[in-house]
C-alpha cells in the first residue's frame, strides 16, 4: 500500500523537486485556498513540524514539509532559519542572493564557506512523526551562475560537485548532491522502513 503524502509547501519550484525525490510514494500538492503558515519558530524542524501539522489539521491527511536554511561562515552562521526572507518579507529568490552576494562583497573565495541545511518532517492522523535531515558543505560563488534550481542554487558551489553551482546541473544531478535529496531518501527510507 503506497504512503500518501499531502505536501505544504506552496512553493512550486520546491513542491516539483520534492515529488520527484519522494518517487514510489503518493505524493499530493498543497490544497488551493489554504493559507500560509506564519514560521514562528527559530529552528528548521520548528518551522517544518508548524507547516506539516497545519496541512494534516487542514486535510486530515499524512503531510509532509521541509525548512532549509543556508548557514553562512563569514555571517555568523546567517542567514540560517530566515533563508528565505532574508531580504525581508515578499523578497524573491534574486532579491536575496544580492543581500547575500551584497554581504559577501569583498570576501576571498576561502572566507565564503557555507553549509545547506534541510530538515523533513513528516506527520500522519494516527500521531506519528518522521523527521529527517540533510546537509551539503560548500561555497558562496561570487556571482551567480546557471539557469535552474531556485534560492541560492546560483550561487552555491557544493563540496563533492565538480565546481558548478546547484543551479548549472540537472535536477537528478543537484538532488544526488543536495541537502534536500539527502533529508528525503532519508524520510522515504524512514517511511517504507
Amino acid at each position: 500500500m503506497s504512503t500518501t503524502l499531502v505536501l505544504a509547501t506552496a512553493n512550486p519550484d520546491k513542491a516539483t523537486e520534492l515529488a520527484a525525490l519522494l518517487e514510489g510514494f503518493d505524493v499530493v500538492p498543497r490544497p488551493a485556498g489554504l493559507p500560509d503558515v506564519e514560521e514562528t519558530e527559530d529552528t528548521l524542524e520548528g518551522n517544518a513540524r508548524l507547516k506539516a501539522l497545519a496541512v494534516l489539521a487542514a486535510t486530515g491527511q499524512a503531510a509532509m514539509a521541509d525548512d532549509t536554511g543556508l548557514e553562512v561562515e563569514a555571517l555568523g552562521g546567517r542567514p540560517g532559519v530566515f533563508a528565505a526572507r532574508y531580504a525581508g518579507p515578499g523578497a524573491t529568490y534574486a532579491d536575496n542572493v544580492a543581500k547575500l552576494l551584497g554581504e559577501l562583497e569583498g570576501v576571498p573565495p576561502e572566507g565564503r564557506r557555507a553549509r545547506f541545511h534541510t530538515v523533513a518532517v513528516a506527520v500522519f492522523p494516527d500521531g506519528r512523526e518522521i523527521v529527517a535531515e540533510g546537509w551539503v558543505e560548500g561555497t558562496i560563488a561570487e556571482s551567480p551562475q546557471g539557469e535552474t534550481g531556485f534560492g541560492y542554487d546560483p550561487v552555491f558551489v557544493p563540496d563533492r560537485g565538480d565546481g558548478r553551482t546547484f543551479a548549472q546541473m540537472t535536477q537528478v544531478e543537484k538532488a544526488a548532491l543536495s541537502h534536500r535529496g539527502r533529508a528525503l531518501r532519508a524520510l522515504a527510507a524512514q517511511l517504507s522502513g
